[in-house]
């Protein structure tokens, strides 16, 4: 093959600004490898990048690539490059906005290798979910016996929040739909249903007091935690970073922990069953728009993952 495939866009707008187009075939540098992509998750974070909504804290210039998330094979090894070989399986991430394509350049510091449990496309989706969850659960330093409420808890990163708070021994209020019930009280859980007088429900399914709050999808969220009265270093939001800022709540999110080792940790949860990543739907390449359009519509329970044609 001379050439990739990468998904590209040439202004701001919805998903119907996405397109795929041939790429020269990426050339790793020193330090870099080739990994052709077998699996790439997609994120809320990338649709605010291509509305524009994000302009303020990522800039963009057109056209524009897009996608962190990746898991594939090593087809080329850069100069100086002894950790990975071809023919590795690796997942990883991406800074330079180019995991949605068939084939693309990345540091090997940015990769470690896919344990063999792990399917293609959970190994897809991991990275994003996986460090934001850990940054947040992290942030609020919760402990065993402490109740934490989490917004959009059965989203993509909801979802691994959940379970991590659980798997430390926190007792979780996951605000979602009531169609998502029977998951999050399966993994231990309370459902609470999103909606006016949402207070008053948290307050009743913790009489004794919220200790921390992590909000997954909006500012709404944070004005609600102060309205709790939750102190304001026992809460992280990893969107509303405006409000954060206006408001002095804390906004830590996958950018503080994208480390090898915080992968490599919650890769290891993942693959020994500890945790699981929901796949909600998978798409080929060339149906980036349509995943996109699903991803929008904010009722996704888990990830939703491109699969390029290997």
């Amino acid at each position: 093959m001379t050439d990739a495939r990468a998904v590209r866009f040439d202004t701001f707008g919805g998903p119907e600004v996405l397109y795929v187009t041939s790429i020269p075939m990426p050339s790793p540098g020193p330090g870099e490898v080739v990994v052709a992509v077998r699996a790439a998750g997609i994120n809320p974070g990338e649709s605010g990048i291509r509305t524009g909504s994000l302009e303020f804290r990522y800039t963009t210039s057109f056209p524009c690539g897009e996608g962190s998330d990746l898991a594939g094979v090593v087809t080329a090894v850069g100069p100086g490059v002894t950790a990975f070989a071809v023919g590795d399986e690796v997942l990883g991430f991406s800074w330079t906005r180019s995991s949605h394509a068939t084939h693309t350049a990345v540091p090997v510091t940015q990769l470690i290798p896919k344990p063999p449990a792990l399917s293609w496309e959970v190994a897809g989706a991991l990275y994003v979910v996986a460090c934001t969850a850990f940054a947040a659960v992290r942030a609020i330093a919760a402990e065993p016996g402490e109740t934490v409420a989490v917004s959009a808890a059965a989203g993509g990163v909801g979802t691994l929040t959940v379970q991590l708070l659980r798997h430390r021994g926190v007792r979780v209020l996951g605000i979602a739909s009531p169609s998502n019930r029977d998951w999050l009280e399966a993994h231990g859980a309370v459902q609470v249903s999103y909606g006016p007088d949402l207070a008053a429900r948290l307050r009743a399914a913790a009489p004794d007091g919220i200790d921390a709050f992590i909000d997954l999808f909006g500012p709404q969220y944070v004005d609600l935690a102060l309205e709790l009265g939750i102190p304001k270093d026992r809460i992280n939001t990893i969107i509303a970073f405006q409000a954060a800022e206006r408001l002095g709540v804390m906004a830590e999110g996958s950018e503080q922990a994208s480390t090898v080792d915080v992968l490599t940790y919650m890769a290891g949860l993942v693959a020994d069953g500890t945790l699981e990543i929901p796949i909600a739907a998978t798409y080929p390449l060339d149906d980036v728009a349509k995943a996109f359009a699903e991803l929008d519509h904010r009722h996704t329970r888990g990830k939703i993952v491109l699969v390029p044609a290997p």
